[in-house]
């Protein structure tokens, strides 16, 4: 990755501690994630967390509302990283089975989620570098990650038919 991209990325991902300054409530992207049906695209509730959080002090400016985004971008990430675990465990439980000689299921998809963290990253730097001469690109940035997290969350978990 070019230096340029690397620094951006930073901006647009800020460190955890930044992030930890915003509360929100973690139940509410819990529920969120538990009721969207399977074959979603995207939460209908995706945003609603960051969007209480933006009610406190300092919630509504650029940077609260980018670090209300960041917070539960981080609780999206908890829940990819559960659901990224229990769809390899049913991967590997195939794979020792036997199953299909034809590919390991768990090296499969340890490849796609490698590939897809690097779009993820690639894709909302370009969206942070539309919009750089703006303060919307901390947001936009921001916004990119946690819309992408949830998603790939939820895709990982309907790879298992739950």
């Amino acid at each position: 990755m070019k230096p340029f991209w690397t620094a951006a990325l930073a901006l647009v991902l800020p460190s955890v501690a930044i992030a930890q300054e915003a509360v929100i409530d973690l139940k509410i992207v819990r529920a969120c994630f538990a009721e969207t049906q399977i074959g979603a695209l995207y939460p209908d509730c995706l945003g609603q967390a960051s969007g209480h959080c933006q009610n406190a002090p300092n919630g509504s400016t650029t940077v609260g509302i980018a670090d209300c985004i960041q917070a539960e971008t981080a609780e999206w990430d908890a829940i990819l990283n559960e659901e990224y675990k229990a769809t390899q465990a049913m991967n590997a439980k195939a794979d020792a089975a036997g199953s299909s000689p034809v590919m390991d299921r768990t090296e499969a998809l340890r490849d796609a989620q490698r590939a897809w963290i690097a779009f993820r990253d690639a894709d909302c730097a370009a969206r942070y570098a539309i919009w750089q001469d703006g303060t919307i690109r901390t947001v936009v940035g921001a916004n990119c990650m946690m819309t992408m997290t949830a998603s790939r969350a939820i895709d990982l978990r309907d790879m298992r038919g739950e």
